[in-house]
């Protein structure tokens, strides 16, 4: 994915779903911050909009798994979270086994 980013869309709906599972805002922008796992989602993608998955570990090195989206406002591309999540260890071990070459 190779496209300049302006930020980040945030909104009540977003920011709920990924703070329920007890993932912070400030992780979640720090996370893109950092080196990282990029995939595509084909299963949840929309034929209008392209989905990916974000695999990455957070300042105090716990693996996150965060789903977004690029939305585009005023001709800006924005990263919108859709959900993001604390991985266990067997996710962590299968994203490794199935993604050396990342």
């Amino acid at each position: 994915m190779e496209t300049s980013i302006a930020g980040f869309d945030w909104d009540g709906g977003n920011r709920e779903k990924c703070e329920k599972h007890g993932v912070s805002r400030a992780e979640i922008e720090d996370l893109f911050e950092r080196e990282l796992k990029i995939l595509p989602d084909w299963k949840h993608s929309l034929p209008e909009e392209q989905r990916y998955r974000a695999i990455g570990t957070t300042a105090t090195g716990r693996y996150i798994f965060v789903v977004f989206t690029i939305r585009q406002k005023s001709g800006k591309n924005f990263i919108r979270p859709i959900s993001a999540r604390y991985m266990h260890q067997k996710e962590i071990e299968h994203d490794e086994k199935e993604n050396p070459q990342l």
